[in-house]
């Protein structure tokens, strides 16, 4: 069952024959950090025990699996079928646990968990026992979700991601911190030398690290302003832009500099370096760990996918051969089609995309298509036939460009399936 291909195989069985059927066991587990609640039941309604908390421990793990074989053999259910609610990160030391010992998990989607809980006794009333019950329940509609669990290389490239995109918000908030509060209170004329996300002005750090007054600068000539904050020679536009914040400096609408908002603008560039530096070592780890599938050479050609886009859709998609048709995949990324028909404005409601994918992926892939749409000529036709004979309608551009990010998801499966290089002929439809 560790295998990827058989855990597929057996988990599209389980969504075509668990409703009504009598021979699965539905464990559904309400995850907690400490202490997980369990309740057993079978998919016909049916309970067999409501509620068993169990430890976040590999005993409390082995006590859930012994009574699930009891209740199993008791009742005569052939198969047993685990269910968990993700829940931050707590769920997965309990699921990869079940997976490693052969055993069926599955998991439901936070929206369909709290959708359903009004169902079960048409109250919205919240609790762990009845979350374990709505988690079983939907599994026994069939309403769950194949839990994913690549290989180590494939998931190290996942925690990488992740790992930059907490350090990419870090990195945001140290920015706006500066430019905000320290720039924006000490020399507000500094602020025109923009930290520019992903490219930070060394320049623009130097000033605020050793000179953040500006009646420091006032007070020293411009060659020796110039050395202090930059090592290397500057560039004809940077030197204007030097002697005009040089020149104004004595002039400045700042507050007074106190030795605290120094030590406090030093310690914050100390940090956007080290976040920055921290970031680019990440970028590294990723292109590393990616370059070893051949699929991640494939994706690279592809119009508009560098190095970070093809890795996070290498990440998302992982096993490409797990999804069975391309409106599977537009949901990974939130980029289906959604839309609310019903009476007498049915016929004129428009569809949008649901965005209830993965956010960051959709946010990724539009970013490809504006840059594909843009320098490769044979996206940039496709991506005019879309807009021909509706250039004045509002917003027309940017929807197009992501419908032009969903077909190049569908693009980099097709590639990721065959092995074959992105071809201009994709697009010559």
């Amino acid at each position: 069952m560790n295998d990827v291909n058989d855990r597929l195989t057996l988990f599209r069985s389980l969504k075509a024959s668990v409703r009504g059927s009598e021979r699965y066991l539905l464990v559904g587990v309400d995850i907690a950090k400490n202490t997980h609640h369990a309740f057993f039941g079978t998919p016909n309604g049916r309970t067999l025990r409501k509620n068993l908390v169990i430890d976040n421990t590999v005993t409390g793990f082995e006590s859930l699996r012994a009574l699930v074989r009891d209740l199993q053999k008791q009742h005569g259910l052939a198969e047993v079928v685990y269910g968990v609610e993700p829940t931050a990160s707590y769920h997965k030391p309990l699921a990869e646990y079940l997976i490693r010992n052969q055993e069926h998990v599955v998991y439901v989607s936070n929206i369909a968990v709290a959708r359903n809980r009004a169902m079960l006794d048409g109250r919205w009333d919240k609790n762990d026992k009845k979350d374990a019950a709505n988690v079983a329940d939907l599994v026994g509609q069939g309403r769950c979700l194949y839990y994913d669990i690549p290989e180590e290389s494939l998931r190290e490239l996942r925690s990488l991601i992740a790992f930059r995109s907490r350090l990419k918000k870090e990195e945001h908030a140290l920015r706006m911190r500066l430019r905000n509060n320290v720039f924006a209170q000490y020399f507000p004329e500094l602020d025109k030398l923009t930290i520019h996300p992903g490219q930070p002005n060394d320049i623009v750090l130097s000033i605020a690290q050793h000179c953040l007054d500006p009646q420091d600068i006032a007070a020293m000539e411009f060659e020796e302003f110039v050395k202090l904050v930059t090592a290397r020679k500057v560039t004809v536009a940077q030197e204007k832009r030097l002697r005009g914040l040089w020149e104004i400096s004595s002039r400045s609408a700042g507050c007074q500099v106190h030795d605290a908002a120094r030590w406090e603008a030093q310690t914050l560039v100390r940090r956007f370096k080290s976040v920055i530096e921290d970031i680019r070592d990440t970028e590294k780890r990723m292109a590393a760990t990616a370059e070893t599938y051949p699929a991640y050479q494939c994706l690279l050609t592809i119009p508009g996918f560098g190095p970070i886009v093809s890795a996070m859709v290498l990440a998302a998609i992982g096993n490409a051969s797990r999804f069975v048709n391309r409106k599977q995949l537009l949901r990974l990324a939130g980029l289906d089609l959604s839309a609310s028909r019903s009476g007498q404005t049915s016929d004129t409601a428009k569809a949008v995309i649901s965005k209830q994918g993965k956010a960051a992926l959709r946010y990724a892939l539009v970013q490809a298509a504006m840059i594909a749409s843009s320098k490769n000529s044979a996206i940039r036709g496709y991506f005019s036939k879309l807009i021909q004979g509706r250039e004045l309608e509002c917003g027309i551009r940017l929807k197009m460009k992501v419908k032009l990010a969903a077909k190049l998801l569908v693009v980099a499966w097709t590639l990721m399936k065959t092995g074959e290089k992105f071809e201009a002929s994709c697009f010559s439809g």
